[in-house]
């Protein structure tokens, strides 16, 4: 995983108004909460006195408390009452847990997963998506890392075999290009497959027509996919990285062509089953892939219509080499 980004690690949903959950996130058990402000927060899932789950406790007086020996946390992973002690008494430094910046926006529970608390970069989401589009979501767990889950969705090749009886109806083998464009973090690439009459040469990016006449999908570093089916339709996936070897999928089914409620409930509803059947595909191919994450460097001979997964390992390297330091 590469430090110092956002990344989108939950449904909204999941962390309720009142009272602590814990869930698994980029290899560290965390505790979420909303104070009473309704604003998220985010810290260590595990009690600097004894080591207890601080999640099992519950709020007291906004402040998290351990249910071992009654520990009062704030946001910033900071014991602020030790009970045994006197409320009273202030409480050392040494006792605290770490913290992230969390944030809730675009329906998602984002964390800066840094050391950094201060002059933040923005929030990443795809513009087209802010305004003027109604989502229904399935969530799924793959037991891959992120990486390789992310490049399922950027596998340009893989459709009229794993989708052969759904969205890669055609037998459209034949891969141009593609064509990928790079916008500081955000990387878009255009494609074009064609049913293959053994006569065709399949075309390099460069020989590719312009990119206004081709389908494109969108990933923002480090964890959110775009697919821009239609002006109206898109599907979109943030890959919550669990640990190592697991991930959770966000699946959401966008749509803009109909906002009169319960129609579009019916659409969305529809929508999200459709994309479950494909998810499902490709999820029976992507567990069997060995190893079950993706470096720069591997034992893997990629071909031309690997573009977009090529571009994506090397900006994932070069991330980490800037950050995990």
């Amino acid at each position: 995983m590469i430090r110092n980004q956002w990344y989108a690690v939950l449904d909204s949903k999941e962390v309720p108004k009142k009272g602590i959950v814990s869930f698994m996130r980029l290899g560290e058990k965390l505790a979420f909460w909303r104070d009473k402000d309704n604003k998220i927060a985010c810290i260590f899932d595990k009690c600097c006195h004894r080591g207890a789950s601080i999640s099992a406790g519950k709020i007291v007086n906004g402040h998290p408390q351990c249910p071992f020996h009654g520990f009062e946390y704030d946001k910033t992973g900071k014991v602020v009452v030790i009970p045994a002690n006197g409320k009273n008494t202030t409480v050392p430094p040494r006792y605290k847990v770490n913290s992230y910046i969390a944030k809730e926006k675009y329906g998602l529970i984002w964390i800066f997963w840094g050391e950094k608390k201060e002059n933040l970069p923005p929030i990443p989401f795809f513009e087209d998506l802010k305004s003027n589009f109604y989502y229904s979501q399935i969530k799924d767990h793959w037991p891959m890392h992120y990486t390789r889950c992310i490049e399922n969705q950027m596998d340009v090749v893989h459709v009229p075999f794993v989708h052969h009886n759904t969205i890669g109806k055609g037998g459209k083998t034949l891969v141009y290009g593609p064509k990928v464009k790079w916008d500081n973090n955000k990387l878009t690439w255009y494609v074009k497959n064609l049913v293959d009459d053994g006569k065709t040469k399949a075309k390099s990016a460069k020989e590719m027509e312009d990119e206004k006449d081709l389908f494109s999908l969108e990933i923002i570093m480090p964890n959110i996919w775009h697919n821009i089916i239609a002006d109206k339709v898109r599907v979109f996936a943030a890959f919550a990285p669990i640990d190592d070897e697991n991930t959770m999928i966000y699946l959401r089914f966008y749509q803009s062509f109909m906002p009169i409620w319960g129609i579009r409930q019916i659409i969305g509803f529809f929508g999200k089953l459709y994309s479950k059947i494909i998810l499902n595909q490709d999820k029976r191919v992507v567990v069997t892939q060995l190893p079950k994450y993706t470096t720069m460097k591997m034992d893997e001979k990629l071909i031309a219509g690997d573009r977009p997964i090529a571009e994506f390992r090397k900006k994932n390297e070069q991330l980490i080499n800037e950050n995990n330091t």
